[in-house]
């Protein structure tokens, strides 16, 4: 059956991003995070189409995105929980080798007693609380948290110690990430001196890769710039000016399309759609459009999205509905039923971007991808 729009990846923008990415961190071991949906862009599509790049290691957050990249990806691949897990989760992942962050004691003990019992060791990465007051060890925990590391080098594999930077991507965030990187580094000392040191050590996402080169250490997290986009505008412009260029290297790897379902005639002096927001002055043409807020496709974006259409910008006319969208086509004479619409990409010259579209319903990048539905069709091209 045929879906009222797909999402679109592109292997070869993909491709070109991850060439950058190692280009530009010189060869570093990278995580690609895959959480929220792969930031809306599907797991079980994007990772086969990440290990075909040479993607090995992906990150997520909870059991549930751990199983679904388990799924598709290579038996070889790294998959690294970040987040939410029961006992149960646990269990799961211990059986797969699957590594899991511990930053709690009773998260620990859940994972000691879970390898005793299947006899096989926990691949566990230690997260350190430095100043984001989200998850993560105290300082003041730390002796006892490496007593029972030391004691249980039997039913533990001690894979990773990390730490997370609370806004790396602003300059309005300088003093608190400096008191971040003190802090871990100082929790990093205390395990160096007792003897006890992971197989790995990461502090950096995105935004903290770019812009703070001496916390790489062995591993960073790459998130939002492997599809395409930067953590911020100031990270942006300030890649630019470093480096003397003028476009940004990553290119988007997904374009949304729908097509035109029904083409309907207003007479002038007519109201468009729910309500009375949208006036007709003239005789007008609609294009309708099967997507709505049901689909991602924001209810703020009435009166004010644009689409494209046989390479020219249209706009969104009345009220977004739950399942579709009017578009005023009135000088566009040769539109046609099932002409293809672009919702967020490229056509004819001009763009939707996902950043023009955030900024025209009131969404961050993070935010517009990762609500993008899961079940519309995501398909690589």
């Amino acid at each position: 059956m045929k879906a009222s729009s797909v999402i679109k990846l592109n292997q070869t923008a993909l491709q070109s991003n991850w060439e950058f990415l190692r280009s530009f961190f010189k060869g570093k071991q990278i995580s690609a995070v895959v959480k929220g949906n792969a930031y809306g862009h599907g797991i079980t599509a994007y990772v086969p189409m990440a290990e075909a790049c040479g993607v090995n290691h992906f990150a997520v957050f909870n059991a549930g995105e751990a199983y679904e990249v388990y799924e598709v990806a290579s038996p070889s691949s790294t998959i690294m929980i970040m987040g939410s897990l029961d006992d149960d989760d646990i269990e799961w992942a211990i059986e797969k080798d699957i590594e899991f962050y511990v930053f709690t004691m009773e998260r620990l003990a859940t994972a000691i007693n879970t390898a005793a019992k299947l006899n096989k060791k926990a691949l566990i990465h230690i997260e350190i609380e430095t100043g984001m007051y989200r998850t993560g060890f105290e300082q003041s925990t730390i002796p006892e948290l490496i007593t029972h590391l030391k004691n249980n080098t039997d039913t533990l594999v001690f894979k990773g110690l990390c730490m997370h930077f609370a806004g790396a991507e602003s300059i309005a965030n300088y003093v608190r990430v400096k008191k971040q990187k003190i802090s871990f580094k100082k929790a990093l000392k205390v395990f160096k001196e007792a003897g006890i040191m992971p197989e790995i050590i990461h502090t950096c996402c995105s935004a903290a890769a770019v812009r703070l080169p001496d916390m790489h250490y062995d591993m960073i997290r790459i998130g939002i710039m492997q599809y395409g986009f930067w953590s911020g505008p100031e990270v942006l412009i300030e890649y630019l000016n470093k480096y003397n260029v003028e476009e940004s290297p990553l290119k988007r790897i997904l374009s949304w399309e729908s097509t035109i379902m029904s083409i309907k005639e207003v007479p002038p002096g007519e109201f468009i759609g729910y309500g009375a927001t949208f006036f007709s002055h003239q005789t007008m043409l609609l294009a309708i459009v099967p997507v709505g807020y049901a689909h991602g496709f924001s209810r703020s974006l009435s009166n004010t999205g644009i689409v494209l259409i046989n390479g020219r910008r249209a706009p969104v006319v009345g009220m977004v509905n739950m399942n579709c969208i009017a578009i005023d086509v009135t000088n566009m004479s040769d539109v046609k039923i099932n002409d293809t619409v672009i919702l967020i990409g490229m056509q004819g010259g001009h763009e939707v971007s996902v950043a023009s579209f955030g900024e025209m319903s009131n969404q961050l990048n993070y935010e517009l991808l990762t609500r993008l539905p899961i079940n519309i069709e995501r398909k690589m091209v």
